[in-house]
């Protein structure tokens, strides 16, 4: 299995079909390129691109312009996610076909878990 949380404690002694159950507090915030915006990695396939996380926005970070290689799904637990084409609040789901390109921000900070298929294509060099 190429599939693992990482920081998960014992996950090495599991069988490779057994359940993996996974207690987001106890992992830690970490930081990503992006100034404002931390993650908590649930699952992570490093060989096919699969990512699930929890994401922590401060008020007013913003995730560059960048393209979903694959579909990408979030649901916002807390505050706004908000591109040019609309936004998304607590309790919202919105999911960005393949292709998609947006500037992501979070006025006000945001709590949100999201999926992804692929690594997305980050256009904006700068980070």
């Amino acid at each position: 299995m190429t599939a693992i949380t990482p920081g998960l404690p014992g996950q090495d002694a599991l069988a490779p079909l057994a359940s993996r159950y996974v207690d987001p507090e106890t992992l830690p915030w970490e930081d990503t390129p992006y100034e404002g915006v931390e993650w908590k990695v649930l699952l992570r396939d490093e060989s096919t691109g699969l990512l699930t996380a929890l994401f922590r926005w401060a008020p007013g970070a913003v995730l560059p312009l960048h393209e979903h290689v694959e579909i990408e799904q979030t649901y916002v637990l807390e505050g706004r996610l908000v591109d040019e084409e609309g936004e998304c609040g607590p309790g919202e789901f919105v999911w960005r076909p393949r292709g998609n390109r947006h500037v992501a921000t979070a006025p006000e900070g945001a709590l949100m878990i999201s999926f992804f298929l692929r690594p997305n294509i980050f256009l904006d060099q700068e980070a």
